[in-house]
């Protein structure tokens, strides 16, 4: 008996009872579907938190003022502005580490083009925040250090302002006001997305740090050269802890914290913390893929279960074709490819049934889900694996049944 016979063998008792079959095969092809689905989605998360922490710029460290405390109650971070443009000057030249550091100040206000308007969020930051940010324009261009010095009234703006306020044209060369004071648009931000708290990076104008606090978001709390944050940018990825530990130290020193004492300001590693998250991510992921194969052990379990049925059923068969001169092997052969068969034909529908699953769930449910081909093959790998091994059994009790007891079976 060739392979092609024990295939055609097979097909033809898998036809003989499609329905059953089907049932068989369902756990294979829900787990095989379940795993793909789940892979794909868990891969488009993390792709998601890449984009994240491209947007948000790499190897960036936040430096944030302290809280204050008042009658024992600590108040948020920010809430004691400690931070100034002297300490982030004092970043960029005295650590090693550091390619750029930029102060801002933030606040929000409307912004009116023509008979338009638009409530947005306001920043004051310096020609570095562009090279921090790895933040570059689509049209126009970034102010100059000149015309940050000089307080001039120039801006950038993002995406999500020139959609509300400008259909689509380029608005470089045009004068808004922002809180009642005429400014020139000289450049257009390239889109950025989502924070990981699921603000608009692009709903923002962008002015020169001094000019914001002279013309704009001056009060008590930015006198002086106090500043909201500072973003720092490291030289690498592998840098960035030591980047952390010297600024760390550079600050208490400026700050003259004593030994003991806590400091007044916060450093956060925003890389290393999108990162942990997309860590979660892979492990949750690797976890429901883990869980989703349960259901291939399940499927394979039924495919054993029919399999000795399907021994019991063909007994006679089995005595018959032993009795014309089969050979033990054939009859293994021909009832492994049969489970190997059926499971294949599970995994071959439980992959269409994954893919379709993915598309729909990045389509309607608008999650993000990117199909890994590695995934296909694995899952439709181990579906055929099941197959074999859970097939084996059934196949070697009918190999080894006795052709004149096989033949007397009623």
């Amino acid at each position: 008996m060739t392979y092609m016979d024990s295939i055609w063998a097979a097909l033809g008792a898998i036809r003989v009872n499609v329905l059953r079959s089907v049932l068989t095969a369902l756990g294979i092809i829900i787990g095989v579907a379940a795993v793909i689905i789940m892979i794909a989605v868990g891969a488009g998360a993390e792709n998601r938190v890449s984009k994240l922490i491209q947007s948000l710029g790499s190897n960036m460290v936040l430096v944030l003022p302290g809280s204050t405390t008042s009658s024992g109650a600590r108040g948020a971070r920010g809430s004691r502005p400690t931070i100034t443009e002297d300490d982030a000057a004092a970043i960029q030249n005295e650590i090693d580490t550091v390619v750029a550091a930029a102060p801002i100040v933030r606040g929000s206000g409307q912004i009116v083009y023509g008979n338009l308007n638009w409530s947005t969020v306001l920043q004051g930051v310096t020609p570095e925040y562009a090279q921090v940010k790895e933040w570059v324009t689509t049209s126009g261009r970034w102010f100059t250090h000149e015309e940050s010095r000089a307080s001039m009234k120039v801006a950038l703006i993002g995406e999500t302002i020139v959609d509300n306020l400008f259909s689509g044209s380029d608005p470089v060369g045009q004068i808004v006001r922002i809180k009642r004071v005429p400014f020139k648009i000289v450049g257009v931000l390239a889109p950025k997305g989502e924070t990981p708290h699921g603000s608009d990076q692009d709903d923002v104008i962008l002015v020169p740090l001094m000019t914001a606090k002279k013309r704009l978001l001056g009060g008590c709390r930015l006198k002086g050269r106090l500043v909201n944050a500072v973003f720092v940018k490291s030289t690498s990825a592998a840098a960035v802890e030591q980047t952390v530990k010297s600024m760390e130290e550079l600050l208490r020193q400026r700050h003259r914290i004593r030994p003991g004492q806590g400091d007044d300001f916060y450093v956060r590693n925003l890389s290393q913390i999108l990162e942990a998250r997309a860590d979660s991510s892979r492990v949750m992921t690797l976890l429901l893929a883990a869980v989703a194969s349960i259901s291939l052990i399940v499927g394979g379990i039924g495919i054993m279960n029919i399999m000795l049925v399907s021994v019991t059923e063909r007994t006679r068969e089995i005595g018959l074709r032993m009795a014309i001169g089969a050979r033990g092997k054939d009859i293994l052969l021909q009832f492994l490819i049969e489970a190997v068969t059926l499971s294949l034909i599970g995994g071959a529908i439980g992959v269409a049934l994954g893919l379709a699953g993915s598309v729909m769930i990045a389509e309607i449910g608008g999650w993000p889900a990117i199909i890994q081909i590695k995934s296909v093959f694995l899952s439709f790998g181990f579906a055929a694996a099941v197959g074999v091994f859970f097939g084996f059994y059934p196949a070697r009790k009918a190999a080894r049944l006795d052709p004149i007891e096989a033949l007397r079976y009623e």
